[in-house]
């Protein structure tokens, strides 16, 4: 628990520290309308789009980053989005696994977890830098693989978040905890997130090969599962309200520019 509290801490005031004036970013705009109208991440009714395909809206979503940097790869806006192929979704699970971003904060959290001394079975240095970063790596391959791949493909369903972006910040938050443990069908309608919950238990059960013995148990399976859990709670919340708060931060001034009255001669 003390681990997870300062790795939260640290992630905290990270994201703090790039949302300085002047820290470099790119902004990570809502890549598509949050219905089947062309929209720009706000509420505003907007003039219809025509519908776009799965892969032109998976194009769309892999250019998507927090702060020019973390992928958001796993968004739509797209509330009727096509579903995925197993094709797309290896691929989709794949760019994530491979971003440059997974392997530094792969490093970070083994930086964290060394420093704190956790699972001590695999010592000090080099060495034991090197084990912890091999497992930190390996416990994010897993999650990614099963939850966002084998098992979406195996029970058929859409492993994406999808961005409510509409109503009160109550009913969002509620709706964004609920889609880690309700899932959408390929086929349409909702259903248990088998994806989510056996993922998160496969990749808990298999970190039993390359833990130290003493890490190691049914109990600390349950626990890893779980807090793999939270942290998909807590993604969904990012993924869902990070594209408002970069709006207010980032384009306050730019949109005021644009929404301007012609021949307004500015002050």
């Amino acid at each position: 628990m003390k681990a997870v509290l300062t790795r939260t801490v640290l992630l905290l005031v990270c994201l703090g520290f790039l949302t300085l004036p002047g820290a470099a970013q790119q902004a990570a705009t809502p890549s598509a309308p949050l219905s089947s109208s062309q929209g720009d991440g706000t509420n505003t009714p907007q003039a219809q789009a025509p519908k776009k395909t799965s892969e032109e809206i998976l194009q769309e979503a892999e250019k998507q980053r927090m702060l020019g940097v973390v992928p958001m790869f796993g968004m739509t806006n797209y509330k009727d989005a096509p579903p995925l192929t197993a094709r797309q979704k290896f691929r989709l699970m794949a760019k994530t696994t491979l971003d440059p971003f997974t392997w530094v904060a792969a490093g970070a959290q083994a930086g964290i977890s060394q420093a704190e001394n956790e699972f001590p079975g695999y010592g000090q240095g080099a060495a034991g830098y090197a084990k912890r970063y091999g497992a930190t790596w390996t416990d994010s391959f897993d999650s990614n693989f099963f939850s966002n791949f084998f098992y979406p493909v195996v029970f058929k369903q859409d492993p994406r978040y999808f961005r409510v972006g509409e109503g009160t910040i109550k009913s969002r938050v509620g709706r964004s905890l609920e889609q880690e443990f309700v899932a959408r069908k390929d086929s349409g309608g909702r259903t248990f997130s088998f994806s989510n919950i056996l993922g998160a238990l496969t990749a808990g059960s298999i970190s039993n090969a390359y833990y130290p013995t003493q890490d190691r148990g049914f109990g600390l399976t349950m626990s890893r599962s779980a807090i793999a859990l939270g942290y998909g709670c807590l993604g969904g919340l990012v993924l869902e309200f990070w594209p408002d708060i970069d709006l207010k931060l980032f384009h306050k001034k730019e949109s005021a520019v644009h929404t301007e009255p012609p021949g307004t001669t500015p002050r």
